[in-house]
């Protein structure tokens, strides 16, 4: 768990020998750690460095007292070297900003508060059979973190009531609240794709080349995703939850011309394999899911570690004041430290919150038309959504709150037993993509209505009623709740690289494919983080979640 806290004074700064690296990589979140541990692993000599005293960044986990001034940082930075140049190099001053903004709190945070934690990246989950989880086994950083399943499942919002997701067919036909129709058509249509995904594998390719007779037709998978579950004749309610709940569509599909990323059945099917093939993979883990015990802010500090046994060398508190370019200021070369001292190296990685003029672009030229921004929710409340459950996820698709919600809201309800807070208390993190931040802020804050009741003036809990399948069980009360908006921002230039920021999927996916292309461009003929780099351990156990 991060500890947020005041940087050294300049005094106070190491003197760092050697002073050339391969490579030279300022912040800890998520895609620079991976980054170092397979630059490391790849025989690279690496200097990672981070101005704050906590690793993580931008995907750390803070105590709670700690997350307004990280949210809302005191604008004053301290200055910059001036732009100079001598023989060998070019300094160009670097400026931090914060990604965060429109932060609004309400109520009073509990007390011990240090005893929450709070994750700057949620709601996010890990499937249980997705490449973050096999990188963490081959690198060895499975060694350093805890999972604990998502044991609750999900449960969709659907006409003002909160329902279970059927995701297997033990599932389906243990689900009172379906009708025999829908469940014969969802099972139906689960095992056509359960074919599909068997014969794609035995071909080699889930994602639907190959020519045997169970794989769903070529026509079928460019499909839009929605298009084909109609003609599955899946019903409003069922599409909702293939759609939103499992193959974890963003956006309003319904609304095709409209459709900020529109769903290919392709695609759906990708995701939909990669879920059932979590279900079970662990045998201590219940769904599909997994979360970090101590918050995500753990995956950073494990790849950090795994770079460290490899020779990375790590220093906190240490900001990077500017960048050193060539003479003809064509290449970044290295970089000056806060200290004074000059780093020189052969690639400079930054994480997203430094602030340069030729970085400032979206995160990705393909996908510069999405929203560039998330609204983020973090709540914390006195019980449980779902009865008898610590952990569950909850999915409130496009429209389901108002007809000006174009965007899945996701909410995950996190428990005690993942050691983010004291017993009999919950934490729940919301998001959603939004292109406007008020309006993103709107959505979250009416999902917290409906899934929580204000807490009375003297401190009392109230007694609305839930929307859960049970009206004699009340809405757990809402006693803290922090809104706020985060960009999207990413960018990459020549010598000079800069990591993904989190984004608004659920999962690490994307950011782990952006980090490997980055580590292509660093190392274009290594193998990303092999497994021959993990340090061997006598407990190794693959099939535990722990």
């Amino acid at each position: 768990m991060a500890e947020a806290g005041a940087g050294s004074a300049p005094d106070d700064y190491p003197s760092i020998d050697p002073t050339s690296f391969d490579v030279l990589i300022c912040g800890t979140g998520l895609p620079e750690s991976v980054l170092a541990a397979a630059c490391a692993a790849a025989g690279k000599t690496v200097l990672h460095v981070d101005p704050n005293p906590f690793y993580g960044s931008l995907y750390s986990s803070l105590p709670l007292p700690s997350l307004s001034t990280f949210l809302s940082p005191d604008p004053s930075t301290p200055p910059s070297p001036a732009s100079t140049s001598d023989d060998s190099h070019a300094v160009v001053g670097l400026d931090r900003r914060s990604i965060y903004s429109e932060v609004e709190t309400s109520g009073d945070p509990p007390e011990p508060s240090r005893r929450y934690t709070v994750d700057l990246v949620g709601p996010r989950v890990l499937y249980c059979a997705d490449e973050a989880v096999d990188i963490l086994l081959r690198s060895g950083g499975s060694h350093h973190v805890e999972f604990k399943s998502v044991e609750g499942g999900s449960l969709l919002y659907w006409e003002g009531n909160l329902y279970p997701v059927p995701d297997s067919r033990q599932a389906i036909f243990k689900d009172a609240t379906l009708k025999v129709t829908e469940k014969n058509v969802l099972f139906r249509f689960f095992k056509l794709v359960q074919a599909h995904i068997a014969a794609a594998s035995t071909a080699g390719d889930v994602a639907g080349e190959g020519d045997a007779s169970a794989k769903i037709p070529e026509e079928d998978l460019d499909l839009p995703f929605i298009e084909y579950l109609k003609k599955q004749q899946l019903s409003p309610k069922m599409r909702a939850v293939v759609l939103y709940a499992i193959a974890m569509a963003n956006y309003d599909q319904d609304g095709i011309d409209s459709c900020e990323k529109l769903l290919t059945t392709r695609e759906g099917i990708q995701t939909i394999a990669l879920y059932s093939s979590s279900i079970g993979r662990f045998a201590n883990a219940e769904g599909a899911f997994i979360y970090p015990m101590y918050g995500h802010g753990e995956l950073p500090q494990a790849f950090c570690r795994c770079a460290a046994v490899k020779g990375a060398l790590y220093v906190l508190r240490m900001p990077v004041a500017a960048a050193l370019m060539d003479e003809e200021k064509k290449n970044f070369i290295g970089a000056r430290l806060a200290s004074g001292q000059d780093i020189m190296c052969r690639q400079l990685i930054l994480d997203p919150s430094y602030k340069i003029p030729t970085l400032d672009v979206p995160c990705d030229g393909s996908d510069s038309d999405l929203p560039r921004k998330i609204a983020r929710g973090i709540c914390i409340i006195s019980k449980s959504v779902k009865l008898d459950s610590s952990n569950v996820l909850v999915v409130f698709p496009p429209k389901s709150l108002e007809e000006q919600q174009v965007a899945a809201i996701r909410v995950l309800q996190l428990s005690s037993n993942l050691a983010v807070c004291p017993p009999g208390m919950f934490m729940a993190y919301l998001s959603t993509p939004c292109a406007d931040g008020s309006t993103g802020k709107q959505c979250i804050k009416k999902a917290i209505d409906v899934l929580f009741s204000p807490q009375a003036s003297d401190g009392s809990e109230g007694h609305s009623e839930t929307t859960s399948e049970s009206s004699d069980d009340v809405k757990p009360t809402l006693i803290w709740s922090c809104v706020y908006v985060q960009e999207i921002t990413q960018g990459t230039s020549g010598s000079l690289l800069s990591c993904p920021v989190p984004d608004e999927n659920l999962d690490y996916r994307n950011i782990l494919e952006s980090t490997k292309k980055l580590f292509a461009d660093i190392c274009p003929n290594e193998e990303f983080l092999p497994k021959k780099s993990a340090p061997v351990h006598a407990d190794d156990d693959s099939d535990s979640a722990e």
